[in-house]
Order: C-alpha cells, then sequence, then structure tokens
C-alpha cells in the first residue's frame, strides 16, 4: 500500500462519533457522491512516541493553537522487509499537516528506536531527526483499528474514513507483534472522520445535519493516556473526560 500513498498532506479534519444508526443512515446518505477508495476496508495499526512525562500528549489536551506528534505507522500487520510510514503530525490553526517516510519496518525501528540513520534520508527524515533531538522520545503505546474508507465521486480529495473496534496495548511495541490489544471504545461507538482541503460540501453538511452528527474533538492517544495513565479509575466509555483535541 505504500507505494501508492501521498507523503505530505495540508488538509482539515474533523472528527464525528457516530451511533450503528447514525452510520447506516450516512452511509445510505453518501451512496450518490462517495465511492469506497481503492484500499476498501482495511486495518491500521500504529506506534506513539511521546517523552518520558508524556510532555507531547499533555500540551495537546490544553488544546493549543500548534501542537505535533510521532508516530510509526502499517496498513495491516508488516514483517520486518513490509513497508511502513515513520510520520510527523502537525496542526496549527485548525489545519492538520502531515509529512511520513516509507521504510522496512526493521529499517523503522532501527531509526527510531535506536538511533541508527537509514541509508537514504530525505527532508522528512531530516525534520524527524530534529523532532527526536528535541524531545527524546520513546514508544508508548500501540494503537490500531479497523477502517472503511471513501473518497469523494466529483473531488477525490474529500475522503470520509470510518474507523471501528479501537484496540491498545502498551506492551510488544512494535508493529510486527501482531495487531491484538484491549478495547479502546465500546462496539456501538463508530469514529467519522471527514478529510477535506477546503469548504464542506453543501450537500455533506446537509447530510450531516439530517443525521444529527455533530463535530467533536477526539484523540485515539489522548483517550488512552486519559484512561490509563491520567485516569485509571475512570471507565472506558465515551464522554467529556475523555475527549481530546484532534
Amino acid at each position: 500500500m505504500a507505494g501508492k500513498m501521498q507523503f505530505s498532506f495540508k488538509r482539515y479534519e474533523k472528527k464525528y462519533m457516530l451511533t450503528p444508526e447514525q452510520f447506516a443512515r450516512m452511509l445510505a446518505g453518501m451512496k450518490n457522491n462517495m465511492r469506497a477508495d481503492e484500499f476498501g476496508r482495511y486495518t491500521i495499526c500504529n506506534i506513539y512516541y511521546d517523552t518520558d512525562d508524556f510532555q507531547l500528549i499533555r500540551a495537546s489536551l490544553k488544546k493549543p493553537v500548534y501542537k505535533e506528534k510521532l508516530r510509526m505507522r502499517s496498513y495491516g500487520v508488516p514483517d520486518s522487509r513490509d513497508k511502513v510510514f515513520v510520520e510527523l503530525k502537525k496542526k496549527y490553526d485548525s489545519v492538520v499537516y502531515k509529512r511520513r517516510t516509507v521504510m522496512a519496518a526493521a529499517d523503522a525501528v532501527s531509526y527510531i528506536h535506536n538511533g541508527i540513520a537509514p541509508e537514504r534520508e530525505d527532508q522528512i527524515c531530516r525534520e524527524i531527526d530534529w523532532f527526536m533531538h528535541s524531545y527524546h522520545p520513546t514508544p508508548k503505546v500501540y494503537i490500531a483499528y479497523d477502517r472503511a474508507a471513501f473518497a469523494g465521486v466529483e473531488n477525490s480529495e474529500l475522503r470520509i474514513t470510518f474507523d471501528t473496534n479501537l484496540r491498545w496495548r502498551d506492551s510488544e511495541l512494535d508493529l510486527r507483534a501482531g495487531d491484538y490489544g484491549e478495547t479502546l471504545l465500546s462496539q456501538d461507538h463508530i469514529l467519522m472522520e471527514i478529510k477535506i482541503p477546503g469548504a464542506t460540501p453543501v450537500w455533506l453538511a446537509h447530510l450531516l445535519s439530517e443525521i444529527g452528527a455533530f463535530h467533536t474533538s477526539f484523540s485515539k492517544y489522548g483517550t488512552w493516556y486519559t484512561q490509563n495513565i491520567l485516569g485509571r479509575s475512570l471507565p472506558k466509555s465515551i464522554g467529556k473526560e475523555v475527549l481530546a483535541c484532534a
């Protein structure tokens, strides 16, 4: 999958938490304007990195104008030779910027975990090097989920994704170790993300209003941190106490 995907993004990303009923209505309402993207349904696996005192996610939860994070991502469980992405994701004034480079899983682990530079460094690697030098992050959590993705019929840059079966683990922090983990969200919550470079199309705005879907701030990593590091006694359910900035 890596060879067909973009390596640099600038777009708006809006998140919505849907019920199964809203999800069904959303799929029915968008069928004339959206089509399943070339990858269809797949599993996304991530390792999130942070400082020893969780500086990055603590700053993010304060909803600053600017924030950034580092993660390693694969589509499905890779072996050592399969390609994975190392990504810097930044958000400034509601606009999301994503920069990522691709390399074999074994090389990515050597690079990010052990500080061994890849044979061929690009500009994004140099940006990652700066990030690593500034924060000295280490792997904190693995988060995976199953995704159904759709692209706009008239505007392929419009993407709508639906994530289910969110799961995590804080051991075996290696993408090659499998996609198992504990539940992050209950099955009756479906995370929808709308990704678009500009304004929301009129038809989509009307559809969101019709099904009663409202934009929310939600972070998978932020939710895990709030549930398992800050609030070990919190119930693992959606609520104001676990909603975090994207």
